[in-house]
């Protein structure tokens, strides 16, 4: 199963490393879960995870947050964006996880925020999925 992960799966993960999110990402990492992302997606991951309110919630540095993004890089399938769809969301930067989840042919988005993507991401067969209901289908070999 192919996912992209929306942003605030991310700030979850760095901020709390024992959750769902945080356990997503060492999948991630260690090459068990195959993701994708755009450059313009990886940009807004980099942008909002190095806010001073998410480095000071999660007591790590700029440093740290490069070092993660940095590996994580290594890993992402990065996907170009041909066609644009929008708006289809609320969000432009919603959309954009929607564009790349759609040109990466990702199976799920896995967010904490599911109804900011539906009906939308339906149309273009993509699950939208919270970590925790995720991880429970990977642990139960429903991928």
């Amino acid at each position: 199963m192919t996912i992209i992960l929306g942003t605030n799966v991310l700030v979850a993960a760095v901020r709390s490393p024992a959750g769902a999110a945080a356990e997503i990402m060492r999948r991630i990492l260690q090459g068990d879960i195959k993701t994708v992302a755009s450059v313009p997606l990886f940009m807004e991951y980099e942008a909002v995870l190095l806010r001073p309110v998410h480095l000071k919630a999660a007591r790590v540095s700029v440093a740290d947050v490069n070092n993660l993004l940095d590996v994580l890089a290594g890993v992402v399938v990065p996907v170009e964006v041909f066609y644009l769809w929008r708006p289809q969301l609320k969000d432009a930067n919603d959309d954009m996880v929607l564009e790349a989840a759609v040109s990466g042919q990702a199976d799920a988005i896995v967010t904490f925020n599911t109804r900011d993507f539906l009906p939308s991401a339906e149309k273009f067969h993509i699950r939208v999925m919270k970590p925790s209901d995720f991880l429970k289908e990977l642990r139960d070999g429903n991928h």
